[in-house]
């Protein structure tokens, strides 16, 4: 969405989110084969998680049409900037919220690679913050997992590959159903070329980052997307 922000800076944000969101499903779907394949996705908390999105999600891409194409350049670029800040600032390991309520459930998780992952998290908590990220996700047509993955990480002690996984996972509920009201209002109309050859280039990209991801720590990851987040964001407030 920001690199889309940048090259068609006439277009408004709602026919720009509709394109978005239906890359980030190609994308999400692929992501998530590949993840499936590492075993690395938490299905039983992706789906609870995922209907949890829906609402937020049909909402957002409903509202996105009231807003100005300059008002939502600037809040993509301070979204970003605090997303990017928030990862490089945040407090060495995790600050898990509710562990002592009776929502609390445990995950044990072995990978393809033999890693083996175990932690727990409030339930209860992680559904509620599903909703909002459905919603801020289908907003600025971003795909929820630059906010997703930071908060599982974060505050319910998901470890990062994980996180990753089950985030793609989730998205696909969240991103095609954001895709799906776009697609109603009529929003592709003469981006249909432009989203296809995009989804395109996604599953492949997708495939890839799946495979790398085996070979990158946690931290590198968290790393690597505040600066790209920051970098971008940046980019976007110069311009408005």
């Amino acid at each position: 969405m920001p690199i889309l922000l940048l090259v068609y800076p006439r277009q408004t944000a709602a026919q720009l989110t509709a394109v978005s969101l239906a890359v980030v499903f190609a994308n999400v779907v692929s992501g998530s084969i590949s993840y499936a394949r590492l075993r690395r996705i938490d299905y039983r908390t992706g789906l609870v998680l995922a209907p949890a999105t829906i609402p937020g999600a049909v909402i957002g891409a409903l509202l996105i049409g009231a807003i100005p194409r300059a008002a939502f350049d600037a809040v993509m670029g301070i979204a970003l900037i605090l997303v990017a800040g928030f990862l490089l600032l945040k407090p060495a390991g995790s600050l898990p919220l509710g562990l002592n309520g009776r929502w609390v459930v445990s995950r044990t998780l072995v990978d393809s690679d033999g890693n083996r992952y175990q932690y727990r998290f409030n339930q209860a908590l992680a559904i509620l913050s599903s909703f909002g990220i459905g919603f801020v996700s289908s907003l600025l047509g971003i795909g929820g997992g630059i906010v997703q993955v930071p908060i599982l990480t974060t505050f319910f002690a998901v470890p990062a590959h994980i996180a990753s996984a089950t985030s793609q996972f989730v998205q696909v509920a969240t991103s095609g159903f954001g895709a799906l009201t776009h697609l109603v209002h009529g929003d592709y109309a003469s981006f249909v070329g432009v989203t296809i050859a995009l989804a395109i280039g996604v599953i492949i990209g997708a495939q890839a980052g799946a495979a790398i991801s085996r070979r990158v720590a946690d931290s590198a990851i968290i790393r690597l997307l505040a600066v790209a987040l920051g970098l971008v964001g940046i980019r976007l407030l110069l311009g408005v």
